[in-house]
Protein backbone atom coordinates (compact mmCIF):
# COMPACT_ATOMS: atom_id res chain seq x y z
CA UNK A 1 0.00 0.00 0.00
CA UNK A 2 1.31 3.77 -0.29
CA UNK A 3 0.37 6.43 1.21
CA UNK A 4 0.78 9.97 0.87
CA UNK A 5 0.34 12.11 3.87
CA UNK A 6 0.36 15.86 4.26
CA UNK A 7 0.26 18.14 7.39
CA UNK A 8 -0.50 21.39 5.91
CA UNK A 9 0.00 23.63 8.80
CA UNK A 10 2.93 25.11 10.95
CA UNK A 11 5.75 22.63 10.68
CA UNK A 12 4.38 21.58 7.06
CA UNK A 13 5.43 18.25 5.94
CA UNK A 14 4.89 15.74 3.19
CA UNK A 15 5.40 11.83 3.97
CA UNK A 16 5.32 8.81 2.01
CA UNK A 17 4.92 5.12 3.02
CA UNK A 18 5.31 2.90 1.02
CA UNK A 19 4.21 -1.18 2.35
CA UNK A 20 5.08 -0.46 5.71
CA UNK A 21 8.51 1.79 4.88
CA UNK A 22 8.97 5.25 5.57
CA UNK A 23 9.80 6.54 1.67
CA UNK A 24 10.58 9.86 2.71
CA UNK A 25 9.45 12.56 4.48
CA UNK A 26 9.59 16.27 2.97
CA UNK A 27 9.36 19.13 5.51
CA UNK A 28 8.35 22.95 4.06
CA UNK A 29 10.86 24.45 6.26
CA UNK A 30 13.77 22.74 4.60
CA UNK A 31 15.80 23.82 1.12
CA UNK A 32 16.02 27.40 3.10
CA UNK A 33 12.81 27.90 3.55
CA UNK A 34 11.67 29.73 6.72
CA UNK A 35 11.47 27.97 10.32
CA UNK A 36 7.91 26.56 10.96
CA UNK A 37 6.29 27.13 7.35
CA UNK A 38 3.16 25.65 6.36
CA UNK A 39 3.27 23.40 2.81
CA UNK A 40 2.58 25.13 -0.49
CA UNK A 41 2.62 25.16 -3.77
CA UNK A 42 6.11 24.28 -4.68
CA UNK A 43 6.42 21.80 -2.40
CA UNK A 44 3.33 19.52 -3.44
CA UNK A 45 5.14 19.96 -7.03
CA UNK A 46 8.02 18.56 -5.22
CA UNK A 47 6.52 16.16 -3.57
CA UNK A 48 5.18 14.75 -7.36
CA UNK A 49 8.22 14.30 -8.75
CA UNK A 50 9.53 12.46 -6.10
CA UNK A 51 6.29 9.66 -6.07
CA UNK A 52 7.60 6.83 -8.67
CA UNK A 53 3.61 5.99 -9.10
CA UNK A 54 -0.02 7.18 -7.91
CA UNK A 55 -0.49 6.55 -3.91
CA UNK A 56 -3.20 4.20 -3.06
CA UNK A 57 -4.38 6.74 0.20
CA UNK A 58 -4.43 10.28 0.69
CA UNK A 59 -4.33 11.77 3.62
CA UNK A 60 -4.48 15.06 5.72
CA UNK A 61 -3.95 15.68 8.77
CA UNK A 62 -5.97 17.64 11.38
CA UNK A 63 -5.10 21.40 11.93
CA UNK A 64 -6.81 24.52 12.97
CA UNK A 65 -10.62 24.98 11.90
CA UNK A 66 -9.90 28.32 10.70
CA UNK A 67 -6.86 27.28 8.39
CA UNK A 68 -9.40 24.09 6.42
CA UNK A 69 -9.34 25.61 2.92
CA UNK A 70 -13.02 24.54 2.08
CA UNK A 71 -16.10 24.63 3.78
CA UNK A 72 -17.87 21.36 3.97
CA UNK A 73 -14.64 19.36 3.44
CA UNK A 74 -14.88 16.10 5.96
CA UNK A 75 -11.35 17.33 7.69
CA UNK A 76 -10.46 16.10 10.79
CA UNK A 77 -9.31 18.83 13.40
CA UNK A 78 -6.75 19.93 15.87
CA UNK A 79 -8.13 18.05 19.10
CA UNK A 80 -9.81 14.38 19.22
CA UNK A 81 -12.95 13.96 21.53
CA UNK A 82 -12.89 10.26 21.42
CA UNK A 83 -10.23 8.75 19.38
CA UNK A 84 -12.36 6.38 17.61
CA UNK A 85 -13.07 8.56 14.49
CA UNK A 86 -11.44 8.90 11.18
CA UNK A 87 -12.37 10.37 8.00
CA UNK A 88 -12.75 8.17 5.05
CA UNK A 89 -13.99 8.60 1.58
CA UNK A 90 -13.07 9.09 -1.94
CA UNK A 91 -10.92 11.40 -4.24
CA UNK A 92 -9.57 11.66 -7.75
CA UNK A 93 -5.92 12.19 -7.71
CA UNK A 94 -3.98 12.33 -11.33
CA UNK A 95 -7.02 10.54 -12.60
CA UNK A 96 -6.76 7.72 -10.20
CA UNK A 97 -9.98 6.86 -7.68
CA UNK A 98 -7.71 6.87 -4.44
CA UNK A 99 -8.92 6.72 -0.71
CA UNK A 100 -8.69 10.16 1.11
CA UNK A 101 -8.22 9.98 5.12
CA UNK A 102 -8.23 12.15 7.73
CA UNK A 103 -7.23 12.30 11.39
CA UNK A 104 -6.81 14.68 13.92
CA UNK A 105 -3.52 16.66 14.84
CA UNK A 106 -3.71 15.15 18.33
CA UNK A 107 -4.10 11.69 17.02
CA UNK A 108 -0.97 12.35 14.79
CA UNK A 109 1.57 12.41 17.27
CA UNK A 110 0.34 9.51 19.25
CA UNK A 111 0.06 7.60 16.27
CA UNK A 112 3.60 9.10 15.00
CA UNK A 113 4.69 8.36 18.74
CA UNK A 114 3.79 4.19 18.63
CA UNK A 115 4.34 3.66 15.17
CA UNK A 116 8.37 4.80 15.00
CA UNK A 117 8.90 3.22 18.10
CA UNK A 118 10.64 0.01 19.04
CA UNK A 119 7.37 -1.23 20.70
CA UNK A 120 6.00 -4.43 18.99
CA UNK A 121 2.42 -4.23 17.74
CA UNK A 122 0.18 -5.18 20.59
CA UNK A 123 2.16 -3.34 23.37
CA UNK A 124 0.33 -1.11 25.58
CA UNK A 125 2.03 2.04 26.74
CA UNK A 126 1.48 5.84 27.96
CA UNK A 127 2.38 8.59 25.50
CA UNK A 128 2.79 12.08 26.57
CA UNK A 129 1.88 14.97 24.01
CA UNK A 130 3.20 17.96 25.58
CA UNK A 131 3.74 20.85 22.93
CA UNK A 132 2.30 24.87 22.94
CA UNK A 133 -1.44 24.20 23.43
CA UNK A 134 -1.99 20.06 24.21
CA UNK A 135 -0.37 18.85 27.53
CA UNK A 136 -2.27 15.19 28.27
CA UNK A 137 -1.24 12.02 29.18
CA UNK A 138 -2.75 8.78 27.34
CA UNK A 139 -3.10 5.18 27.36
CA UNK A 140 -2.69 2.96 24.80
CA UNK A 141 -4.21 -0.95 24.87
CA UNK A 142 -2.89 -4.18 23.30
CA UNK A 143 -5.66 -2.79 20.41
CA UNK A 144 -4.35 0.06 19.82
CA UNK A 145 -6.80 2.14 21.57
CA UNK A 146 -7.11 4.88 22.84
CA UNK A 147 -7.57 7.06 26.10
CA UNK A 148 -7.22 10.02 27.20
CA UNK A 149 -5.94 9.75 31.24
CA UNK A 150 -6.39 13.49 31.81
CA UNK A 151 -4.97 17.09 30.92
CA UNK A 152 -2.63 17.95 32.92
CA UNK A 153 -1.43 21.87 32.26
CA UNK A 154 -2.67 24.14 29.29
CA UNK A 155 -0.07 25.52 26.78
CA UNK A 156 3.16 23.96 28.46
CA UNK A 157 5.23 25.32 25.54
CA UNK A 158 3.51 28.51 25.28
CA UNK A 159 3.82 29.06 28.74
CA UNK A 160 7.11 27.96 28.98
CA UNK A 161 8.31 30.66 26.07
CA UNK A 162 6.26 33.17 28.18
CA UNK A 163 9.15 33.31 30.79
CA UNK A 164 11.96 34.14 28.20
CA UNK A 165 9.32 36.96 26.60
CA UNK A 166 8.64 38.35 30.11
CA UNK A 167 12.47 39.06 30.58
CA UNK A 168 13.16 40.25 27.30
CA UNK A 169 12.39 43.89 26.66
CA UNK A 170 12.92 43.40 22.98
CA UNK A 171 9.57 41.24 23.06
CA UNK A 172 6.55 43.16 22.89
CA UNK A 173 3.50 42.05 24.61
CA UNK A 174 1.00 44.32 24.35
CA UNK A 175 0.37 42.94 20.50
CA UNK A 176 1.69 39.02 20.42
CA UNK A 177 -1.13 36.84 20.03
CA UNK A 178 1.70 33.72 21.52
CA UNK A 179 5.22 33.64 22.20
CA UNK A 180 7.84 33.23 19.78
CA UNK A 181 7.99 29.91 18.41
CA UNK A 182 12.11 30.00 19.11
CA UNK A 183 11.65 31.19 22.69
CA UNK A 184 11.62 28.00 24.68
CA UNK A 185 14.79 26.27 23.08
CA UNK A 186 16.46 29.69 24.32
CA UNK A 187 15.10 29.52 27.85
CA UNK A 188 15.79 25.59 27.98
CA UNK A 189 20.07 26.73 26.91
CA UNK A 190 19.35 29.43 29.94
CA UNK A 191 17.96 26.96 32.45
CA UNK A 192 21.08 25.52 32.73
CA UNK A 193 22.93 28.71 34.10
CA UNK A 194 20.64 28.43 37.10
CA UNK A 195 23.09 28.38 40.20
CA UNK A 196 19.99 28.02 43.03
CA UNK A 197 16.80 26.05 43.67
CA UNK A 198 14.64 27.71 45.73
CA UNK A 199 12.52 30.64 44.45
CA UNK A 200 12.08 34.00 45.96
CA UNK A 201 8.75 34.90 46.94
CA UNK A 202 8.11 37.00 43.89
CA UNK A 203 9.31 34.47 41.80
CA UNK A 204 6.83 32.20 43.25
CA UNK A 205 3.77 34.55 42.09
CA UNK A 206 5.60 34.85 38.56
CA UNK A 207 5.47 30.39 38.58
CA UNK A 208 2.10 30.52 39.51
CA UNK A 209 0.82 33.05 37.20
CA UNK A 210 2.38 31.34 34.19
CA UNK A 211 1.38 27.95 35.31
CA UNK A 212 -2.21 28.90 36.28
CA UNK A 213 -4.82 26.73 34.88
CA UNK A 214 -7.03 29.11 32.36
CA UNK A 215 -7.59 28.10 28.32
CA UNK A 216 -4.91 30.44 27.21
CA UNK A 217 -2.91 33.06 28.75
CA UNK A 218 -2.13 36.04 26.33
CA UNK A 219 1.28 37.62 26.51
CA UNK A 220 -0.24 40.71 27.50
CA UNK A 221 -2.00 39.50 30.25
CA UNK A 222 1.69 39.32 31.35
CA UNK A 223 1.09 43.38 32.25
CA UNK A 224 0.24 41.91 35.47
CA UNK A 225 3.31 41.07 36.17
CA UNK A 226 5.53 44.63 35.44
CA UNK A 227 6.28 45.47 39.18
CA UNK A 228 7.68 42.05 39.81
CA UNK A 229 11.53 40.88 39.70
CA UNK A 230 12.64 40.10 35.86
CA UNK A 231 10.01 42.40 33.74
CA UNK A 232 12.53 43.76 30.93
CA UNK A 233 15.35 42.66 32.92
CA UNK A 234 17.40 41.30 30.20
CA UNK A 235 18.77 37.81 29.86
CA UNK A 236 22.14 38.22 30.34
CA UNK A 237 20.97 38.83 34.44
CA UNK A 238 21.49 36.04 36.49
CA UNK A 239 18.84 36.29 38.54
CA UNK A 240 16.76 35.79 35.84
CA UNK A 241 19.17 32.84 34.54
CA UNK A 242 18.62 31.49 38.42
CA UNK A 243 14.77 31.47 37.92
CA UNK A 244 14.72 30.30 34.55
CA UNK A 245 16.36 26.96 36.03
CA UNK A 246 13.79 27.15 39.15
CA UNK A 247 11.06 27.48 36.71
CA UNK A 248 12.12 24.53 33.92
CA UNK A 249 12.24 22.32 37.33
CA UNK A 250 8.39 23.17 38.48
CA UNK A 251 6.86 22.83 35.26
CA UNK A 252 8.96 19.29 34.76
CA UNK A 253 7.69 18.16 38.27
CA UNK A 254 4.27 19.21 37.10
CA UNK A 255 3.85 16.22 34.78
CA UNK A 256 6.32 14.05 36.88
CA UNK A 257 3.86 14.67 39.97
CA UNK A 258 0.72 13.45 37.86
CA UNK A 259 2.87 10.68 36.69
CA UNK A 260 4.10 9.15 39.82
CA UNK A 261 0.12 9.73 41.05
CA UNK A 262 -1.92 8.46 38.26
CA UNK A 263 0.18 5.69 35.96
CA UNK A 264 1.38 2.14 36.78
CA UNK A 265 4.89 1.29 36.98
CA UNK A 266 6.94 -0.46 34.29
CA UNK A 267 5.00 0.35 31.50
CA UNK A 268 6.43 1.84 28.34
CA UNK A 269 6.35 6.19 27.93
CA UNK A 270 6.69 7.84 24.52
CA UNK A 271 6.94 11.47 24.67
CA UNK A 272 5.94 13.56 21.78
CA UNK A 273 5.06 17.07 21.01
CA UNK A 274 7.47 20.03 20.59
CA UNK A 275 8.08 19.79 24.43
CA UNK A 276 9.68 16.41 23.45
CA UNK A 277 12.74 18.20 22.53
CA UNK A 278 13.72 19.51 25.29
CA UNK A 279 16.51 17.36 26.23
CA UNK A 280 16.67 18.21 29.93
CA UNK A 281 13.05 17.25 30.74
CA UNK A 282 13.52 13.68 28.52
CA UNK A 283 16.92 12.65 30.67
CA UNK A 284 14.59 13.37 33.91
CA UNK A 285 12.01 10.93 32.38
CA UNK A 286 14.43 8.85 31.60
CA UNK A 287 16.03 8.63 34.64
CA UNK A 288 12.46 9.05 36.70
CA UNK A 289 12.16 5.29 37.56
CA UNK A 290 8.42 5.09 36.33
CA UNK A 291 8.99 3.69 33.13
CA UNK A 292 10.18 -0.01 31.92
CA UNK A 293 11.26 2.58 28.46
CA UNK A 294 11.16 5.75 27.16
CA UNK A 295 11.10 6.53 23.62
CA UNK A 296 11.28 10.38 21.94
CA UNK A 297 11.02 10.19 17.86
CA UNK A 298 13.47 12.72 16.19
CA UNK A 299 10.29 14.65 14.65
CA UNK A 300 8.66 15.02 17.65
CA UNK A 301 7.10 18.55 16.79
CA UNK A 302 5.04 18.85 13.82
CA UNK A 303 7.75 17.69 11.39
CA UNK A 304 6.44 14.33 12.61
CA UNK A 305 2.02 14.87 12.06
CA UNK A 306 2.40 13.97 8.12
CA UNK A 307 4.15 11.02 9.34
CA UNK A 308 1.37 10.06 12.12
CA UNK A 309 -1.71 10.75 10.05
CA UNK A 310 0.28 8.20 7.38
CA UNK A 311 0.70 5.88 10.14
CA UNK A 312 -2.84 6.37 11.05
CA UNK A 313 -4.18 5.63 7.74
CA UNK A 314 -2.11 2.47 7.07
CA UNK A 315 -3.52 1.65 10.47
CA UNK A 316 -7.04 1.69 9.97
CA UNK A 317 -6.70 -0.12 6.33
CA UNK A 318 -4.45 -2.78 7.18
CA UNK A 319 -4.86 -3.15 10.77
CA UNK A 320 -0.25 -2.84 11.04
CA UNK A 321 0.41 0.25 13.19
CA UNK A 322 4.29 0.15 12.34
CA UNK A 323 6.94 0.99 10.20
CA UNK A 324 10.78 1.15 9.66
CA UNK A 325 12.03 4.29 9.13
CA UNK A 326 15.26 6.07 8.82
CA UNK A 327 16.37 9.18 10.10
CA UNK A 328 17.65 10.02 7.02
CA UNK A 329 14.33 10.44 4.78
CA UNK A 330 14.71 13.79 3.52
CA UNK A 331 15.40 15.13 0.10
CA UNK A 332 18.73 14.41 -1.79
CA UNK A 333 21.24 17.75 -2.04
CA UNK A 334 20.67 19.82 -5.36
CA UNK A 335 23.56 20.66 -7.32
CA UNK A 336 22.20 23.34 -9.03
CA UNK A 337 25.15 25.47 -10.33
CA UNK A 338 28.87 25.36 -10.11
CA UNK A 339 31.01 26.62 -7.33
CA UNK A 340 33.15 29.51 -8.38
CA UNK A 341 36.38 28.43 -8.77
CA UNK A 342 37.73 32.34 -7.65
CA UNK A 343 36.69 31.50 -4.49
CA UNK A 344 37.24 28.52 -3.90
CA UNK A 345 40.10 25.62 -4.42
CA UNK A 346 38.59 22.10 -5.02
CA UNK A 347 40.16 19.55 -3.23
CA UNK A 348 39.95 15.63 -4.11
CA UNK A 349 37.81 13.29 -1.81
CA UNK A 350 39.60 12.27 0.80
CA UNK A 351 38.11 11.73 4.39
CA UNK A 352 41.65 11.85 6.73
CA UNK A 353 42.38 15.60 4.20
CA UNK A 354 38.71 16.57 5.89
CA UNK A 355 39.71 14.88 9.61
CA UNK A 356 43.27 17.30 9.27
CA UNK A 357 41.34 20.59 8.12
CA UNK A 358 39.12 20.24 11.45
CA UNK A 359 41.77 19.11 13.70
CA UNK A 360 43.91 22.48 12.49
CA UNK A 361 40.72 24.24 14.29
CA UNK A 362 38.85 24.82 10.52
CA UNK A 363 34.54 24.85 10.30
CA UNK A 364 33.36 23.09 7.22
CA UNK A 365 29.90 22.61 6.32
CA UNK A 366 28.88 18.93 5.43
CA UNK A 367 26.59 17.31 3.43
CA UNK A 368 26.11 13.95 3.18
CA UNK A 369 22.95 11.84 0.98
CA UNK A 370 19.30 12.85 1.89
CA UNK A 371 18.88 15.39 5.32
CA UNK A 372 17.32 14.38 8.06
CA UNK A 373 13.63 14.70 9.14
CA UNK A 374 12.88 16.62 12.54
CA UNK A 375 14.36 19.94 13.31
CA UNK A 376 18.02 18.39 14.37
CA UNK A 377 21.39 18.62 12.35
CA UNK A 378 22.12 14.75 12.86
CA UNK A 379 25.26 14.80 10.38
CA UNK A 380 23.58 14.86 7.06
CA UNK A 381 23.55 18.78 7.12
CA UNK A 382 25.73 20.00 9.57
CA UNK A 383 28.63 22.15 10.44
CA UNK A 384 31.43 20.87 12.26
CA UNK A 385 34.55 21.37 13.87
CA UNK A 386 36.85 20.44 16.35
CA UNK A 387 34.60 20.08 19.99
CA UNK A 388 38.03 21.09 22.24
CA UNK A 389 38.14 25.57 22.27
CA UNK A 390 35.63 27.21 24.22
CA UNK A 391 36.45 30.23 21.24
CA UNK A 392 35.31 27.60 18.47
CA UNK A 393 31.82 27.71 20.45
CA UNK A 394 32.02 31.34 20.33
CA UNK A 395 32.84 31.40 16.82
CA UNK A 396 30.40 28.92 15.81
CA UNK A 397 27.60 31.07 17.75
CA UNK A 398 28.57 33.89 15.56
CA UNK A 399 28.17 32.26 12.50
CA UNK A 400 25.00 30.94 13.39
CA UNK A 401 24.32 34.64 14.57
CA UNK A 402 22.74 33.03 17.58
CA UNK A 403 22.92 34.43 21.55
CA UNK A 404 26.38 33.38 23.08
CA UNK A 405 24.83 31.82 26.06
CA UNK A 406 23.60 28.97 23.37
CA UNK A 407 25.37 25.72 23.59
CA UNK A 408 27.03 23.86 20.60
CA UNK A 409 26.54 19.64 20.67
CA UNK A 410 28.56 17.06 20.34
CA UNK A 411 28.48 14.39 17.76
CA UNK A 412 30.78 11.36 19.22
CA UNK A 413 31.34 7.81 18.24
CA UNK A 414 29.08 5.69 20.38
CA UNK A 415 31.91 3.34 21.11
CA UNK A 416 33.33 6.14 23.08
CA UNK A 417 30.41 7.94 24.34
CA UNK A 418 30.13 6.08 27.61
CA UNK A 419 34.48 7.39 28.19
CA UNK A 420 33.84 11.18 27.30
CA UNK A 421 29.83 11.43 28.16
CA UNK A 422 29.21 8.75 30.65
CA UNK A 423 26.48 8.04 27.98
CA UNK A 424 26.26 3.99 27.69
CA UNK A 425 23.69 3.41 25.12
CA UNK A 426 22.85 4.52 21.26
CA UNK A 427 21.97 8.35 21.57
CA UNK A 428 20.93 8.95 17.85
CA UNK A 429 18.70 11.29 17.74
CA UNK A 430 20.32 14.27 20.01
CA UNK A 431 17.43 13.97 22.46
CA UNK A 432 18.78 13.39 25.90
CA UNK A 433 21.84 15.35 27.64
CA UNK A 434 24.80 13.64 29.64
CA UNK A 435 27.74 15.16 31.19
CA UNK A 436 31.19 15.05 30.19
CA UNK A 437 33.80 13.74 32.24
CA UNK A 438 36.33 15.76 30.52
CA UNK A 439 37.63 19.29 30.42
CA UNK A 440 39.22 18.62 27.12
CA UNK A 441 35.92 19.21 25.31
CA UNK A 442 34.79 23.04 26.25
CA UNK A 443 33.10 23.75 22.79
CA UNK A 444 30.92 21.13 23.35
CA UNK A 445 30.23 21.23 27.34
CA UNK A 446 27.65 23.86 28.33
CA UNK A 447 28.18 26.16 31.22
CA UNK A 448 26.71 23.14 33.76
CA UNK A 449 28.99 20.55 32.06
CA UNK A 450 26.15 18.87 29.95
CA UNK A 451 26.26 17.89 26.66
CA UNK A 452 22.94 17.08 23.92
CA UNK A 453 24.84 14.22 22.48
CA UNK A 454 24.23 12.51 19.00
CA UNK A 455 25.85 9.20 19.26
CA UNK A 456 27.08 7.62 15.49
CA UNK A 457 28.25 3.89 14.46
CA UNK A 458 28.93 2.47 11.38
CA UNK A 459 25.31 1.24 11.03
CA UNK A 460 23.22 4.24 11.39
CA UNK A 461 25.49 7.02 9.46
CA UNK A 462 28.71 5.40 7.75
CA UNK A 463 30.15 8.60 6.40
CA UNK A 464 30.45 10.21 9.28
CA UNK A 465 31.32 7.32 11.64
CA UNK A 466 34.25 7.12 9.28
CA UNK A 467 35.07 10.38 9.51
CA UNK A 468 34.96 10.86 13.55
CA UNK A 469 37.18 7.42 13.27
CA UNK A 470 39.90 9.43 10.99
CA UNK A 471 39.54 12.53 13.80
CA UNK A 472 40.39 10.24 16.55
CA UNK A 473 43.07 8.37 14.77
CA UNK A 474 44.90 12.23 14.57
CA UNK A 475 43.44 13.80 18.05
CA UNK A 476 42.82 10.89 20.29
CA UNK A 477 39.07 11.87 20.71
CA UNK A 478 36.09 10.31 18.41
CA UNK A 479 33.90 14.09 18.95
CA UNK A 480 33.20 16.99 16.88
CA UNK A 481 31.15 19.98 17.14
CA UNK A 482 27.64 19.78 15.36
CA UNK A 483 25.43 22.25 14.32
CA UNK A 484 22.79 22.47 11.99
CA UNK A 485 23.45 24.04 8.56
CA UNK A 486 21.27 26.36 8.31
CA UNK A 487 20.65 30.14 7.81
CA UNK A 488 19.03 32.24 10.79
CA UNK A 489 15.35 31.64 10.82
CA UNK A 490 15.45 28.96 7.82
CA UNK A 491 15.75 25.25 7.66
CA UNK A 492 18.67 22.94 6.71
CA UNK A 493 20.87 24.00 3.54
CA UNK A 494 19.92 21.46 0.23
CA UNK A 495 20.92 23.29 -2.79
CA UNK A 496 25.16 24.02 -3.81
CA UNK A 497 24.01 28.01 -4.42
CA UNK A 498 22.66 28.26 -0.90
CA UNK A 499 25.73 26.54 0.61
CA UNK A 500 28.05 28.24 -1.90
CA UNK A 501 26.34 31.90 -0.69
CA UNK A 502 26.06 30.68 3.15
CA UNK A 503 29.87 29.93 3.27
CA UNK A 504 31.25 33.17 1.95
CA UNK A 505 28.49 34.94 4.02
CA UNK A 506 29.61 33.52 7.34
CA UNK A 507 32.49 33.03 6.65
CA UNK A 508 33.48 29.31 7.39
CA UNK A 509 36.07 27.76 5.57
CA UNK A 510 34.88 25.52 3.70
CA UNK A 511 32.01 22.38 2.85
CA UNK A 512 32.37 19.32 1.90
CA UNK A 513 29.49 17.63 -0.52
CA UNK A 514 29.16 13.76 -0.49
CA UNK A 515 32.76 13.42 0.07
CA UNK A 516 34.05 16.52 -2.31
CA UNK A 517 36.31 19.25 -0.50
CA UNK A 518 35.66 22.82 -0.90
CA UNK A 519 37.98 25.43 0.49
CA UNK A 520 37.03 28.95 0.90
CA UNK A 521 39.94 30.52 -0.72
CA UNK A 522 40.57 33.98 1.60
CA UNK A 523 39.90 31.81 4.63
CA UNK A 524 42.74 32.94 7.13
CA UNK A 525 42.67 29.46 8.71
CA UNK A 526 42.98 27.62 5.10
CA UNK A 527 46.19 29.52 4.09
CA UNK A 528 47.93 28.97 7.21
CA UNK A 529 47.19 25.06 6.93
CA UNK A 530 48.65 25.79 3.01
CA UNK A 531 51.41 27.63 4.34
CA UNK A 532 52.55 24.54 6.95
CA UNK A 533 51.89 21.96 4.95
CA UNK A 534 53.66 23.37 1.17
Amino acid sequence: MKILSYNPGHDGAFSYIKDGRLIFSIEAEKNSSYRHSAISVPDAFQVIAELETIPDVLCQGGWWPGDIPRVGEVVAGYRDNDFATVNVSKRRFLGKAIDFFSSSHERSHLLCAFGMSDLPKGTPCYVLLWEGVIAAFYEIDAELKIKKIAEVLPEPGHRYALLYALADPTFDMSVAEYSRLSDAGKLMALASFSKRGQASSEEEKIASFLLQDCEHLKPSDCEALKELCHYNVGLDDQEFRNFAGIFSGRLFNRFAQFAEANLKREMPLLVVGGCGLNCDWNTNWKDSGLFSEVFVPPVANDSGSAIGTAIDAQFHLTGEPKIEWSVYSGQHFQSDECVDSAEFDVLEPNIGTVATLLANDMILGWVSGRYEIGPRALGNRSILAAPFRASTRERLNVIKQREQFRPIAPVCLEDDAKKWFGCNQPSPFMLYTYRASTNELSAVTHVNRTARIQTVSEVSNPRLHELLTAFKDLTGYGVLCNTSLNFKTKGFINTMSDLSAYTLEHKIDGFVVDGKIYMRRTSSQYQKYLRQNC
